[in-house]
């Protein structure tokens, strides 16, 4: 099964329905299954005196608040019509991340999304979790920031929700996730992402290998959602074994706004999705068996016993007058040791194969 590739356009269309736009043609050139952008609105996500992380600070400047840098990249409800319908018309899904209940009533109820994204920021907010599983569609967490435990927390809100539960608390939650009906609805529903929550991600804080640990501790289907520089890191994820794959992607890298320096540029993101269709080939499928296109090459590379010198009638084959030698149409060199002694029913000059 091929990855789903999630081409992360976010807020890197700076509030601009005409770059948003250019996002999903970027994304649709590029071969992506989905594009993703993100609904909030700046005063519902956070509180006046919210601080940036420091790498916003960094590539948005220190003075501007959180909420002042939000504003700018709100993406109005209205443009979300025009860019599902374009996605639609062009062949590749329209997703979007809510930041708030408003937003994801919105992204529900009049746009109609089937599949939710929840951020890493939000693994830890019940009552915003609560609402997504209450929708009933399939949603894709990302477990930035979070140990196993606050995961297993989530995924028991997750569980009470999608099986329509009504008096929400924490022993309720613990409660549905240990059930079985809780465990089949996270195993038809949910998808975890493996995520490091700093931008860019240093190749050392990465850590691949959590992906194994989150499908085994849960059993689901888990995915990657990458902050690091370049192309190597989803696609080693991909090798690895995610199921889906989330890269954010900008039209110039030198724009200014918060994620534009660590996003890739389109023909970067088209690289990515050719070289992960590339390794989800050579992949192939469990088992170590010779491929059909190495038949033709056995005779050529293997070798077969051939004499080393003139062998008489009658003659005992011995480590002096046997050697290997390719090409491989004859007997197999493994009969070596059971024809060692015993005696030649006919002549063979140097080089002759052994029957």
């Amino acid at each position: 099964m091929s990855a789903f590739i999630i081409a992360e356009a976010g807020v890197n269309h700076n509030g601009s329905l005409q770059t948003a736009m250019q996002l999903v043609d970027a994304a649709v050139a590029a071969g992506a299954d989905a594009v993703k952008f993100q609904t909030f609105k700046a005063e519902k996500l956070v509180t006046q005196s919210a601080t940036k992380a420091e790498y916003q600070k960094h590539t948005t400047g220190a003075a501007e608040s959180q909420l002042d840098m939000l504003r700018k990249l709100e993406l109005k409800y209205e443009f979300h019509f025009q860019l599902r319908d374009y996605c639609q018309r062009l062949g590749i899904e329209f997703l979007s991340t809510a930041f708030d209940f408003d937003s994801l009533a919105f992204l529900v109820g009049e746009l109609g999304l089937c599949r939710l994204k929840i951020p890493s920021g939000e693994i830890t907010n019940g009552p915003f979790l609560l609402a997504h599983a209450k929708t009933g569609k399939d949603i894709i967490v990302s477990t930035g920031m979070a140990t196993l435990g606050e995961v297993e927390t989530a995924l028991g809100v997750l569980a009470f929700g999608l099986l329509g539960g009504k008096q929400p608390s924490l022993a309720a939650f613990q409660q549905a996730y240990s059930s079985e009906a809780g465990q089949a609805v996270l195993q038809e529903k949910v998808t975890l992402l493996h995520c490091t929550s700093e931008y860019p991600t240093p190749m050392a804080d990465v850590n691949l290998r959590a992906m194994d640990v989150l499908q085994q501790a849960f059993r689901l289907p888990v995915g990657y959602s990458d902050h690091t520089e370049g192309l190597v890191v989803p696609i080693a994820a991909v090798a690895r074994g995610a199921v889906l794959i989330e890269k954010h992607f900008t039209l110039d890298r030198s724009q200014k706004g918060p994620d534009h320096q660590v996003s890739l540029e389109p023909a970067e993101l088209k690289q990515m999705v050719q070289d992960i269709r590339a390794v989800e080939q050579a992949l192939g499928r469990p088992g170590k068996m010779p491929q059909a296109v190495e038949l033709q090459n056995r005779t050529v590379a293997r070798k077969s016993l051939v004499a080393n010198s003139l062998i008489a009638v009658g003659e005992t084959f011995s480590a002096e007058n046997l050697t290997t030698k390719r090409p491989g149409t004859g007997l197999s060199p493994m009969e070596y040791w059971r024809l060692l002694g015993q005696t030649s029913h006919r002549c063979y000059d140097v080089d002759d194969l052994i029957e």
